[in-house]
């Protein structure tokens, strides 16, 4: 009877269909983040918050996705709001 490593490698065509399978869930996550810019922006505005620049500082996947950018304004070179996105919701945090 032949001996196997107790942790033998993964079959190539195993691996690939596993990176394939990874590779696709990423555009599908960052169409939603970019998708909610703009809710983000529409959030800030209603902040009194000219937006220019949105950066994402937290993004969590699963059941409750949420994303939290900082909008940075365009009044105050120093000003940013931070936006929290539920799926299509935004609230303005601070």
């Amino acid at each position: 009877m032949p001996r196997f490593p107790a942790r033998a490698p993964l079959p190539f065509a195993l691996f690939a269909a596993l990176a394939a399978a990874q590779a696709a869930t990423v555009p599908a996550r960052a169409a939603n983040v970019s998708a909610a810019q703009a809710e983000a922006k529409e959030a800030a505005r209603g902040g009194n918050c000219t937006p220019t620049k949105v950066e994402v500082l937290r993004y969590a996947v699963g059941r409750q996705a949420e994303t939290v950018f900082k909008v940075n304004c365009s009044e105050d070179k120093e000003a940013f709001v931070l936006v929290q996105c539920r799926s299509r919701t935004c609230t303005l945090l601070r």
